[in-house]
């Protein structure tokens, strides 16, 4: 069975644990076969995913983006680290049934999805790692200070961070950015909440603390893995995609080039091609 036709529609749904944990999500394409889970990035909620990637992936995909718990529609509070959003969204998985995933994550997204393929291998056939990098990987503990940072002439031009934060501040990062945030913006009705600051504070916080911890065993993920990134990501450094790539066994390397943390977006049909080619 199909459902909806763009993500610009598709309805907000809910699932509530018996805990009383209770996930908005939203889902499109036909539900058949194994879905994709979508782990996005800091601060985002379900309006901040593209709606050409969703589409194009929802062509030949089941495809489900949530909130994690304390973000967005989703009830309760944000954790203070990576560990426990992996707990989450491993209960959202279980909560709609699924045994085995495949997952695109993005950012913080990609640090959730690394605790959780840990945790529960056997839920996850394919990985996608976008933006991201390893847990106590380089410059990772500094995205506070990035942010902080980009957040000065956006509120000076008046303009979303994102555009500095995922674009290259190139003629064509400022284009692509436009377009990016013109196609987040075109959902009118039913729009998702927005984050809490506080909320915020505490992804910030379990983002600074996965920086500073141990480096995990990466060589425990025997699942095919797509590592994407842009080859100027001052967010999470480009190398920390290099350092993936070298330390997960099954892995592929996919740089964009005059791009940053935000590659996915700038390319959103090169990613789709590539990404459903990964994955068939």
């Amino acid at each position: 069975m199909s459902i909806h036709y763009s993500y610009i529609d598709a309805p907000n749904l809910f699932i509530q644990h018996p805990s009383g944990k209770r996930y908005a999500y939203r889902e499109i394409g036909e539900k058949k076969g194994i879905p994709i889970i979508l782990l996005t990035h800091l601060s985002a909620n379900l309006d901040n995913w593209d709606p050409r990637i969703i589409d194009g992936l929802a062509k030949s995909h089941w495809v489900i983006a949530f909130d994690n718990i304390g973000v967005g529609l989703s009830n309760g509070k944000v954790p203070n680290n990576i560990t426990q959003m992996a707990n989450d969204a491993i209960t959202f998985i279980k909560l709609l049934g699924f045994l085995k995933v495949d997952l695109i994550a993005l950012s913080m997204g990609g640090m959730i999805a690394q605790e959780l393929i840990l945790k529960e291998p056997s839920l996850v056939r394919k990985l996608v790692l976008v933006g991201t990098g390893p847990r106590g990987g380089k410059g990772i503990s500094n995205v506070s200070h990035i942010t902080n940072l980009d957040l000065v002439p956006a509120t000076l031009t008046f303009k979303d961070v994102k555009t500095y934060l995922f674009f290259p501040n190139t003629g064509n990062g400022k284009k692509k950015a436009k377009e990016f945030l013109i196609q987040i913006k075109k959902r009118k009705n039913h729009r998702d909440k927005t984050i809490s600051f506080r909320a915020y504070r505490m992804q910030l916080d379990a983002i600074n603390k996965w920086g500073k911890e141990k480096p995990s065993d990466l060589s425990k993920i025997v699942q095919p893995t797509l590592i994407i990134n842009g080859n100027h990501d001052r967010m999470v450094p480009t190398e920390n995609s290099y350092d993936l790539a070298n330390r997960i066994p099954n892995s592929k390397l996919k740089i964009f080039e005059h791009s940053g943390h935000g590659s996915l977006f700038q390319y959103p049909k090169e990613f789709v091609e590539i990404v459903i080619t990964f994955l068939s």
